[in-house]
């Protein structure tokens, strides 16, 4: 067994030392470092901007004289439902949106537009798939252009002063539902 002399071995503890407190000290400035630049580029621009959902007024299917109109629901949070009866994953969505639809007891606004849709095609797939929200009709795809809609399903999340707060590509899920539903009442 060795045994280290002890001037040795106070050099060996001092330089470990000064190597501790060079390194802490290293760590220190740059986690002040990150937090001035997190404030610097966060600012205090409050709450985040979203961007404003452009206004329709359709036909309401199904029903000659009615429309359906984003402007009705002023005030309210809404969710915007594109969709088709032609289109595969809107077959598989939308007995789950009319389902969670209907357990929300009108607690909130969901307005389905059928998008490049014959009318008589659109009526019959909603009334099996059991849609009891309203439903604009826009076969001419002028509200899914207006939304920068490219494929079918999609789902958009309003605020109360109607600005897109989460958006859905593809076949909404009850998980992206109860998500969307949060936001829209947290971001109001």
């Amino acid at each position: 067994m060795t045994t280290m002399s002890l001037p040795r071995a106070a050099r060996l503890t001092a330089g470990l030392a000064r190597r501790h407190k060079v390194i802490t000290g290293v760590i220190a400035l740059f986690i002040v470092a990150a937090i001035a630049v997190t404030l610097a580029t966060s600012g205090s621009s409050g709450p985040p901007s979203y961007p404003a959902a452009p206004g329709f007024t359709l036909s309401a299917l199904g029903q000659p004289g009615q429309q359906v109109s984003l402007s009705q629901y002023r005030g309210k949070p809404v969710i915007i439902n594109f969709w088709a009866s032609w289109c595969p994953p809107c077959q598989q969505e939308t007995p789950l949106l009319a389902s969670w639809y209907r357990q929300q007891n009108g607690h909130v606004v969901l307005l389905g537009l059928d998008e490049n849709d014959t009318a008589a095609s659109a009526l019959k797939f909603a009334k099996a798939k059991g849609v009891s929200y309203p439903i604009g009709f826009d076969p001419e795809v002028t509200v899914a252009l207006a939304y920068n809609v490219d494929g079918l399903p999609q789902t958009f999340f309003l605020n109360a002063d109607h600005r897109i707060v989460d958006h859905v590509i593809g076949a909404v899920t009850t998980a992206e539902l109860a998500k969307g539903l949060s936001l829209m009442n947290s971001a109001s």
